[in-house]
Protein backbone atom coordinates (compact mmCIF):
# COMPACT_ATOMS: atom_id res chain seq x y z
CA UNK A 1 0.00 0.00 0.00
CA UNK A 2 1.36 3.62 -1.33
CA UNK A 3 0.78 7.01 0.00
CA UNK A 4 -0.51 9.45 -1.72
CA UNK A 5 0.95 12.41 -2.68
CA UNK A 6 -0.42 15.60 -0.34
CA UNK A 7 -3.05 17.85 -1.59
CA UNK A 8 -1.71 20.11 -4.11
CA UNK A 9 -1.73 24.09 -3.11
CA UNK A 10 -4.25 25.87 -5.58
CA UNK A 11 -2.96 28.79 -7.04
CA UNK A 12 -0.45 30.57 -5.57
CA UNK A 13 1.09 29.91 -1.92
CA UNK A 14 -1.34 31.72 0.15
CA UNK A 15 -3.88 29.37 -1.47
CA UNK A 16 -5.67 26.86 0.94
CA UNK A 17 -5.56 23.56 0.40
CA UNK A 18 -7.66 21.83 -1.64
CA UNK A 19 -8.25 18.05 -0.35
CA UNK A 20 -9.53 16.72 -2.68
CA UNK A 21 -7.10 16.49 -5.19
CA UNK A 22 -3.33 14.77 -4.88
CA UNK A 23 -0.85 15.82 -6.94
CA UNK A 24 3.00 16.60 -6.94
CA UNK A 25 4.25 20.30 -7.63
CA UNK A 26 4.90 21.09 -11.09
CA UNK A 27 8.49 22.07 -12.35
CA UNK A 28 7.49 23.61 -14.94
CA UNK A 29 4.12 25.17 -16.01
CA UNK A 30 1.97 22.56 -17.41
CA UNK A 31 0.52 22.58 -20.94
CA UNK A 32 -2.35 20.68 -19.73
CA UNK A 33 -4.01 19.18 -16.49
CA UNK A 34 -5.40 15.87 -15.91
CA UNK A 35 -7.72 14.88 -13.40
CA UNK A 36 -7.91 11.45 -12.55
CA UNK A 37 -11.14 9.62 -10.85
CA UNK A 38 -10.10 6.40 -8.50
CA UNK A 39 -11.57 2.95 -8.88
CA UNK A 40 -13.30 1.65 -5.73
CA UNK A 41 -10.82 1.36 -3.00
CA UNK A 42 -8.11 3.36 -5.42
CA UNK A 43 -5.33 5.06 -4.00
CA UNK A 44 -4.77 8.82 -5.91
CA UNK A 45 -1.16 7.89 -6.13
CA UNK A 46 -1.47 5.56 -8.50
CA UNK A 47 -2.62 7.96 -11.07
CA UNK A 48 -0.50 10.56 -10.11
CA UNK A 49 2.64 8.75 -10.87
CA UNK A 50 1.36 9.05 -14.33
CA UNK A 51 2.73 12.11 -14.85
CA UNK A 52 6.18 10.38 -15.62
CA UNK A 53 4.52 9.44 -18.52
CA UNK A 54 2.36 12.32 -19.68
CA UNK A 55 5.65 15.31 -20.34
CA UNK A 56 3.44 18.61 -19.72
CA UNK A 57 0.85 17.63 -18.20
CA UNK A 58 -0.18 18.04 -14.41
CA UNK A 59 -1.94 14.87 -13.41
CA UNK A 60 -3.74 14.84 -10.27
CA UNK A 61 -5.60 12.09 -8.72
CA UNK A 62 -8.88 12.56 -6.89
CA UNK A 63 -9.16 12.05 -3.27
CA UNK A 64 -12.71 11.60 -1.69
CA UNK A 65 -13.45 11.86 2.24
CA UNK A 66 -13.00 8.67 3.72
CA UNK A 67 -11.05 7.52 1.26
CA UNK A 68 -6.76 7.75 1.04
CA UNK A 69 -5.18 10.31 3.08
CA UNK A 70 -8.86 11.19 4.17
CA UNK A 71 -10.06 8.40 6.33
CA UNK A 72 -10.58 10.42 9.18
CA UNK A 73 -13.56 12.07 7.72
CA UNK A 74 -17.26 10.09 7.17
CA UNK A 75 -17.27 8.73 3.98
CA UNK A 76 -19.86 9.86 1.32
CA UNK A 77 -22.03 6.78 -0.05
CA UNK A 78 -24.06 9.20 -2.18
CA UNK A 79 -23.10 10.68 -5.67
CA UNK A 80 -24.81 13.46 -5.91
CA UNK A 81 -23.07 14.39 -2.63
CA UNK A 82 -19.81 13.86 -4.02
CA UNK A 83 -20.52 15.93 -7.20
CA UNK A 84 -21.71 18.91 -5.22
CA UNK A 85 -18.83 19.52 -2.69
CA UNK A 86 -16.18 18.30 -5.24
CA UNK A 87 -17.18 21.38 -6.99
CA UNK A 88 -17.97 23.53 -4.11
CA UNK A 89 -14.36 23.72 -3.31
CA UNK A 90 -12.52 22.61 -6.58
CA UNK A 91 -12.18 24.71 -9.83
CA UNK A 92 -10.88 22.31 -12.91
CA UNK A 93 -7.42 24.50 -14.76
CA UNK A 94 -7.88 24.44 -18.22
CA UNK A 95 -6.89 23.03 -20.47
CA UNK A 96 -7.84 20.01 -18.92
CA UNK A 97 -9.10 16.35 -19.55
CA UNK A 98 -11.01 14.32 -16.80
CA UNK A 99 -10.56 10.42 -16.55
CA UNK A 100 -11.95 7.70 -14.61
CA UNK A 101 -11.47 4.09 -14.23
CA UNK A 102 -14.13 1.60 -12.81
CA UNK A 103 -16.40 3.44 -10.27
CA UNK A 104 -14.32 6.46 -11.12
CA UNK A 105 -15.29 6.58 -14.65
CA UNK A 106 -18.94 6.83 -13.29
CA UNK A 107 -17.92 9.65 -10.99
CA UNK A 108 -16.08 11.43 -13.71
CA UNK A 109 -19.22 11.36 -16.13
CA UNK A 110 -21.53 12.50 -13.21
CA UNK A 111 -19.04 15.43 -12.85
CA UNK A 112 -19.08 16.53 -16.39
CA UNK A 113 -22.55 16.74 -16.50
CA UNK A 114 -22.71 18.55 -13.50
CA UNK A 115 -20.31 21.28 -14.87
CA UNK A 116 -22.47 21.39 -17.81
CA UNK A 117 -25.70 22.17 -16.35
CA UNK A 118 -23.93 25.06 -14.15
CA UNK A 119 -22.35 26.20 -17.25
CA UNK A 120 -18.87 25.76 -16.31
CA UNK A 121 -15.97 25.05 -18.19
CA UNK A 122 -15.97 21.62 -19.63
CA UNK A 123 -13.31 19.08 -20.30
CA UNK A 124 -11.50 18.75 -23.89
CA UNK A 125 -12.01 14.83 -22.87
CA UNK A 126 -13.51 12.52 -21.23
CA UNK A 127 -11.91 9.45 -20.91
CA UNK A 128 -13.59 6.93 -19.47
CA UNK A 129 -12.29 3.34 -18.29
CA UNK A 130 -13.46 -0.60 -17.68
CA UNK A 131 -17.08 0.52 -17.14
CA UNK A 132 -20.12 0.13 -18.42
CA UNK A 133 -22.23 2.97 -19.87
CA UNK A 134 -24.50 4.55 -17.11
CA UNK A 135 -27.58 3.94 -18.93
CA UNK A 136 -27.32 -0.04 -18.82
CA UNK A 137 -29.05 -1.63 -16.08
CA UNK A 138 -27.25 -2.90 -13.67
CA UNK A 139 -27.71 -6.43 -11.55
CA UNK A 140 -26.05 -8.28 -8.86
CA UNK A 141 -25.75 -8.42 -5.21
CA UNK A 142 -25.42 -5.41 -2.82
CA UNK A 143 -21.84 -5.89 -1.71
CA UNK A 144 -21.56 -2.78 0.97
CA UNK A 145 -22.98 -4.88 3.84
CA UNK A 146 -21.17 -7.89 3.73
CA UNK A 147 -19.51 -9.18 6.40
CA UNK A 148 -15.50 -8.50 6.03
CA UNK A 149 -14.52 -11.96 5.51
CA UNK A 150 -17.41 -12.78 2.18
CA UNK A 151 -16.48 -8.72 1.45
CA UNK A 152 -12.65 -9.62 0.98
CA UNK A 153 -13.62 -13.21 -0.85
CA UNK A 154 -15.16 -10.77 -3.60
CA UNK A 155 -12.58 -8.63 -3.54
CA UNK A 156 -10.32 -11.58 -4.79
CA UNK A 157 -13.01 -13.14 -7.00
CA UNK A 158 -13.61 -10.28 -8.83
CA UNK A 159 -11.30 -7.07 -8.59
CA UNK A 160 -8.09 -8.85 -8.54
CA UNK A 161 -7.54 -9.46 -5.03
CA UNK A 162 -6.28 -7.61 -2.16
CA UNK A 163 -2.47 -7.25 -1.92
CA UNK A 164 -0.79 -10.49 -0.57
CA UNK A 165 1.36 -7.79 1.83
CA UNK A 166 -2.01 -5.71 3.18
CA UNK A 167 -3.98 -8.93 3.29
CA UNK A 168 -1.47 -10.44 5.95
CA UNK A 169 -1.89 -7.20 8.18
CA UNK A 170 -4.83 -6.88 9.68
CA UNK A 171 -4.50 -3.08 10.56
CA UNK A 172 -4.05 -2.32 6.74
CA UNK A 173 -7.44 -4.17 6.14
CA UNK A 174 -9.05 -2.12 8.67
CA UNK A 175 -8.37 1.05 7.08
CA UNK A 176 -9.02 -0.17 3.56
CA UNK A 177 -12.26 -2.26 4.08
CA UNK A 178 -14.42 1.06 4.93
CA UNK A 179 -13.28 2.29 1.88
CA UNK A 180 -14.30 -0.21 -0.30
CA UNK A 181 -18.02 -0.38 1.56
CA UNK A 182 -17.96 3.14 0.79
CA UNK A 183 -17.12 2.52 -3.05
CA UNK A 184 -19.80 -0.15 -3.17
CA UNK A 185 -22.55 1.65 -1.25
CA UNK A 186 -21.83 4.91 -4.02
CA UNK A 187 -22.76 2.34 -6.95
CA UNK A 188 -25.67 0.85 -5.23
CA UNK A 189 -27.12 3.95 -4.46
CA UNK A 190 -26.85 5.75 -7.84
CA UNK A 191 -29.85 5.47 -9.85
CA UNK A 192 -28.95 6.83 -13.18
CA UNK A 193 -31.18 10.12 -14.75
CA UNK A 194 -31.45 10.94 -18.36
CA UNK A 195 -29.72 14.56 -19.12
CA UNK A 196 -28.90 14.36 -22.95
CA UNK A 197 -25.79 13.76 -24.27
CA UNK A 198 -22.72 15.70 -23.53
CA UNK A 199 -21.09 17.55 -26.06
CA UNK A 200 -17.40 16.96 -24.90
CA UNK A 201 -15.20 14.04 -26.47
CA UNK A 202 -15.39 10.99 -24.96
CA UNK A 203 -12.73 8.19 -25.12
CA UNK A 204 -13.64 4.88 -24.02
CA UNK A 205 -10.69 2.45 -22.83
CA UNK A 206 -11.05 -1.08 -21.58
CA UNK A 207 -9.14 -4.52 -21.15
CA UNK A 208 -9.33 -7.16 -23.50
CA UNK A 209 -9.76 -10.15 -20.80
CA UNK A 210 -11.84 -7.62 -18.64
CA UNK A 211 -15.45 -8.56 -17.67
CA UNK A 212 -16.72 -5.43 -19.03
CA UNK A 213 -17.89 -6.50 -22.72
CA UNK A 214 -17.21 -4.33 -26.05
CA UNK A 215 -20.88 -3.92 -25.79
CA UNK A 216 -21.09 -1.98 -22.49
CA UNK A 217 -18.51 -0.06 -23.84
CA UNK A 218 -19.70 1.02 -26.62
CA UNK A 219 -22.52 1.70 -24.97
CA UNK A 220 -21.00 5.22 -24.14
CA UNK A 221 -21.51 6.62 -27.23
CA UNK A 222 -25.03 7.51 -26.06
CA UNK A 223 -23.53 10.60 -23.74
CA UNK A 224 -21.30 12.43 -26.38
CA UNK A 225 -22.75 14.16 -29.15
CA UNK A 226 -19.15 13.44 -30.66
CA UNK A 227 -18.13 9.92 -32.11
CA UNK A 228 -16.98 8.11 -29.28
CA UNK A 229 -13.55 7.00 -29.44
CA UNK A 230 -12.66 3.34 -28.38
CA UNK A 231 -9.65 1.74 -27.04
CA UNK A 232 -8.32 -2.20 -26.59
CA UNK A 233 -5.66 -2.83 -24.65
CA UNK A 234 -4.40 -6.63 -23.83
CA UNK A 235 -4.78 -7.50 -20.13
CA UNK A 236 -7.59 -7.62 -17.62
CA UNK A 237 -9.61 -4.73 -15.74
CA UNK A 238 -6.21 -3.14 -14.98
CA UNK A 239 -5.30 -3.65 -17.60
CA UNK A 240 -2.50 -0.19 -17.38
CA UNK A 241 -0.82 -1.26 -14.86
CA UNK A 242 0.49 -4.27 -17.54
CA UNK A 243 1.70 -1.55 -20.19
CA UNK A 244 1.03 1.93 -19.16
CA UNK A 245 3.24 3.60 -21.73
CA UNK A 246 0.66 1.90 -24.63
CA UNK A 247 -2.39 4.20 -22.59
CA UNK A 248 0.01 7.02 -22.13
CA UNK A 249 -0.09 7.30 -25.84
CA UNK A 250 -3.79 7.77 -26.12
CA UNK A 251 -3.85 9.65 -23.00
CA UNK A 252 -1.68 12.32 -24.34
CA UNK A 253 -3.33 12.28 -27.98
Amino acid sequence: MTTSPPALLIGDSSARRNPWLNGRPPTAPPERHLYCFPHSGGLPGEYVRWGQYLTGTQVYGVCLPGRGSRTAEPALTDLDTVVDRLLAETEFVAPYDLFGHSLGALVAYEVTCELAARGRPLPERLVVSAFPAPWLPRRGARLSDLPDEELIAVLNDRYGGIPPQIAADPDLLTLLLPAFRADFALLENYRHRESGPLPVPLVVLGGASDSVTPGQLDAWGRHSTVPVRRHVFSGGHFYFRDDMASVAAVLAG
